[in-house]
């Protein structure tokens, strides 16, 4: 029987099948470094202590890479195999958590897949900083054993910093996602083709688990398959792509081009996600039929509507002061920086601060938060 959303019936899910999904999400949390002194700016204290665990340690006894075998490394059609192999295993997700700087960090992630997202990205991390520090690793990633299927997407311009970046999380996720969708990083490196397939390149022939793209369109169609193409012979396993040009920033004044990712998923043999107007469940069943993509993703959204792939807000009214406490509650088990609380709770009451702007002027009042004044503000605007 097809779950039918309302008001009455997001309590229920809330309440009952949610809670015991909750219980489920009781392994600690998996930092890959310790827990290191908080940062200056209060935005970007953690919201509580993190669990202490050590980064991964480089084997001398590496598994095998993805694509090698014991005669050599595989190519062509075996890659491919594989590369459908791997996905089937994952259970085929067709509703995905984009990749989103800030906003796509654990807790965010289970309150989504709670509510019907079947795969998520981490946010974009910066490979670099991931490599060399501490402190950025340890606030700015964390998983848990219920997190998966999970994509950890990394922007890069060398090929051995991503591969020294991705090797210590290759443990923790099912992909590792390069960017090539925004950003100096990422689209902007579009301009350089070759720079980009030794980056697909080097983690597809070093890593134990298979290499992701994200990337944006060209304006010429041609450019846009040339460049999948390319990516698909460098050892990419699956293509997530974005249905606008780089330059088409603005996704509220812009359609994503369904067309062009459809062209692209008929001709690429890797599975292929489709990213852009999926604003509603009807959204993204609207872009499977159309494009043939094998899954789709929805960003900004989801940050406002984290039930939007159970069908709330579509079929029935979605109670975001029911979601933003289910939120807080998983940032207590799971800490992340005040900043990223703090840019949820305005995305997910958004519609409540336009009725009541001197609510939100409180809130911006307030330069250390703390989950008891989060809690009471939203009893507050509840009895308004």
């Amino acid at each position: 029987m097809r779950f039918k959303p309302s008001a009455a019936n997001f309590q229920h899910f809330a309440k009952h099948h949610l809670n015991n999904r909750l219980m489920a999400f009781s392994t600690p949390t998996q930092t890959l470094t310790s827990h290191s002194t908080a940062m200056a700016d209060a935005d970007d204290h953690l919201c509580s202590e993190t669990t202490d665990t050590s980064a991964p340690q480089p084997s001398s006894n590496r598994e095998s890479s993805f694509f090698e075998t014991p005669n050599g490394y595989l190519t062509g059609e075996a890659r491919i195999e594989k590369a459908w192999s791997h996905w089937k295993k994952l259970g085929e997700p067709k509703m995905i958590v984009a990749p989103m700087v800030d906003n796509s960090e654990l807790p965010f992630r289970i309150l989504c897949r709670k509510y019907g997202a079947e795969a998520a990205y981490t946010p974009m991390l910066h490979s670099r900083i991931f490599s060399e520090n501490d402190k950025y690793r340890s606030q700015e990633f964390t998983t848990c054993k219920e997190d998966r299927p999970l994509f950890i997407q990394f922007c890069a311009n060398d090929p051995e910093t991503l591969l020294q970046a991705a090797r210590r999380v290759e443990s923790h996720c099912d992909y590792v996602d390069i960017n090539l969708g925004r950003g100096n990083y990422g689209a902007f490196l579009m301009d350089k083709l070759p720079l980009i397939k030794s980056l697909v390149e080097k983690l597809a022939l070093n890593l134990t688990v298979p290499v992701s793209c994200k990337i944006r369109i060209f304006p010429d169609l041609q450019d846009t398959l040339n460049y999948a193409k390319m990516l698909e012979d460098a050892g990419c396993s699956l293509l997530a792509v974005h249905g606008r040009t780089r330059d088409e920033k603005d996704g509220k004044k812009v359609r994503a081009n369904w067309d062009a990712i459809r062209v692209v998923k008929n001709a690429l043999r890797i599975p292929v996600l489709a990213n852009g107007n999926i604003r509603h469940i009807d959204d993204a069943r609207n872009c499977l039929e159309q494009t043939g993509a094998d899954g789709v993703l929805s960003a900004e959204s989801l940050l406002e509507n984290p039930a939007l792939f159970a069908g709330f807000n579509d079929h029935g009214k979605v109670d975001r002061g029911e979601l933003v406490v289910e939120y807080l509650k998983l940032c207590e088990k799971y800490p992340v920086p005040w900043r990223m609380i703090r840019s949820h709770v305005h995305k997910m009451l958004g519609e409540w601060f336009r009725i009541h702007p001197h609510v939100r002027e409180d809130l911006n009042k307030q330069s250390r938060l703390t989950f008891e004044f989060l809690y009471d503000m939203v009893d507050r605007l509840r009895d308004l």
